[in-house]
């Protein structure tokens, strides 16, 4: 028993204090416009989250922080009469987003504030989030401690800083000197919980009656949950047992194919396994998949079923263990170079330390395995939304090559690989999101009497996701030159309107400073100086 609860502790201090740790909180705000008496974006494309084709040209009315009125204003291509328009008032401010296309603010579920050991402070991870659209994020397990969270969090709803609004859940047990070992513990703790603020638990596993108490308890205290179901406790509590006993959201897919076994209890590991060794855990967790009952069979469909009775959400974060399936693809993307921070990029770098820095000897064979890993597992998500189900947009991001905000943008292509519509697509990264914080009565769409949370660009992300990318998409004009094009312009968030491509600048100069102090210089892993 003791080393049971020496594990979870170390899953615990894994997520906390081992890799975050407590990093610096964000300035004061000193970006952004607003919010105005009246605000007025003129003539866009609107794109409004709930699934609704793209209509246009509008008009959107903003007052303070609310939307107070959205007028269709004419046709494609004509110019709309002014009488037909609302009417600007005095000290009122105009946008003219002629062109343009808006879309709800994006709703991260799944997003760390930065990381100690990943040299991540909160102003470089706010302002990636902030320039990609991102403008909700859920941070599961308060990783900077529970105060510091809670006090971001009211910093952020104050727009003291420039930050997404912000929900936190702690970690489960988080706070307590010793490892929760029964049902009365565990609801003491999570009455404790609901006192000091928080909006939900993040667990990794519990013992069954512990789990299930805690469930329980909050539950009955109204908020909500999320799970990554930890290997050390799955054989013995999956993901429906977690959805039978209250959860509200899982995490990654740990748990989902445990509950589809159907010639098994106990995923098939090596003789020789070491769960402490991440080599070996993550790659047999991409053989795991193969394990479970095939797509579509009775118990694959009877499983499905009992989680969307339960009104169950999936929230995949299919862009963390991308690198798992292209490792090479990973550790290229053309924005390491600008825009992720010296000691973030030696964090990715293979080690037995780091956590998700798996790459001992990664190669062929164990991205054979996470291509069909993927494959199954899309299959499953893509069907769970085809019969209602709700599957949110969460990134994860800090790991695993993984930047902040652009994981983000790679998480929504991934959901359209899956087979998702792009209008599917951005409903996930909206409002299925803020419906699965319980948030969709104030986010999540473009709707009168909603909070003014938007994004404006210049390119139809419908027709090409990648315009979402703060480098942009790369496209060939007619003057056969290359250009970079898309890119968020403008986020808006409570009304206020920042400068997308702005909030980049600062983190490549944010970037570039800690270069310029450090000497540092981006290598590819054992091709620099013995130190990288």
């Amino acid at each position: 028993m003791k080393l049971y609860y020496a594990l979870l502790s170390f899953l615990y201090l894994l997520y906390t204090t081992t890799i975050f740790g407590q990093v610096k909180p964000a300035p004061d705000r000193a970006e952004g416009n607003g919010p105005y008496t009246q605000m007025i974006i003129r003539g866009a494309t609107l794109i409004n989250g709930t699934g609704s084709p793209p209509i246009g040209p509008v008009d959107i009315v903003i007052e303070g922080n609310r939307i107070v009125d959205i007028e269709v204003v004419g046709y494609p291509g004509v110019t709309p009469s002014e009488d037909e328009r609302p009417k600007l008032k005095e000290n009122g401010f105009e946008l003219d987003a002629t062109g343009m296309y808006v879309l709800p603010g994006f709703v991260d579920m799944h997003g760390h504030i930065g990381g100690k050991a990943q040299g991540a402070d909160a102003e470089y991870v706010y302002k990636l989030w902030m320039a990609h659209g991102i403008t909700t994020i859920r941070e599961p397990s308060a990783g900077n401690g529970l105060e510091w969270t809670l006090n971001e969090k009211k910093r952020s709803a104050e727009n003291k800083i420039t930050a997404p609004r912000i929900l936190a859940y702690t970690a489960f047990g988080m706070g307590e000197e010793e490892n929760i070992k029964n049902a009365a513990e565990a609801r003491a703790w999570v009455q404790k919980n609901v006192r000091n603020g928080a909006d939900g638990i993040k667990f990794f596993g519990a013992p069954p009656d512990v789990m299930s108490a805690a469930l329980d308890e909050n539950k009955k205290a109204g908020l909500r949950s999320a799970c990554h179901h930890a290997q050390v406790d799955v054989a013995r509590w999956n993901v429906l047992n977690s959805a039978h006993a209250g959860l509200t959201s899982m995490e990654h897919w740990y748990g989902l194919p445990e509950a589809l076994f159907e010639d098994r209890t106990i995923q098939d590991y090596p003789v020789d396994y070491n769960y402490m060794d991440e080599q070996d855990r993550f790659s047999e967790a991409g053989r795991l998949w193969k394990q479970a009952a095939p797509p579509f069979s009775p118990h694959w469909n009877k499983v499905m079923d009992e989680l969307l009775s339960l009104d169950f959400t999936i929230d995949p974060t299919f862009n963390i263990y991308e690198a798992s399936r292209d490792l090479h693809r990973a550790r290229r993307l053309e924005w390491h170079e600008d825009y992720t921070m010296p000691k973030l990029w030696m964090f990715f770098q293979p080690s037995r330390i780091s956590h998700g820095s798996y790459w001992h000897y990664w190669g062929t064979e164990e991205e054979v395995d996470w291509r069909e890993n993927y494959r199954l597992w899309m299959t499953f998500v893509n069907e769970y939304k085809n019969r209602g189900g709700r599957v949110t947009a969460g990134s994860d991001s800090g790991f695993i090559f993984e930047l902040y905000g652009f994981a983000y943008i790679r998480e929504l292509e991934l959901l359209r690989e899956a087979g998702f519509h792009p209008l599917e697509v951005i409903r996930s990264a909206t409002l299925y999101g803020a419906e699965a914080l319980g948030l969709d009565k104030e986010i999540g769409s473009v709707e009168v009497g909603k909070l003014a949370d938007l994004i404006i660009m210049e390119e139809n992300p419908l027709q090409n996701l990648q315009c979402l990318y703060g480098t942009g998409a790369i496209k060939l004009n007619e003057e056969n030159k290359v250009e970079r094009v898309g890119g968020v312009k403008y986020t808006i968030k409570d009304g206020i309107i920042y400068d997308a491509k702005q909030l980049l600048r600062d983190v490549k100069a944010m970037v570039d400073k800690e270069k310029e102090e450090t000497g540092f210089k981006l290598y590819q892993p054992g091709m620099g100086p013995s130190k990288q």
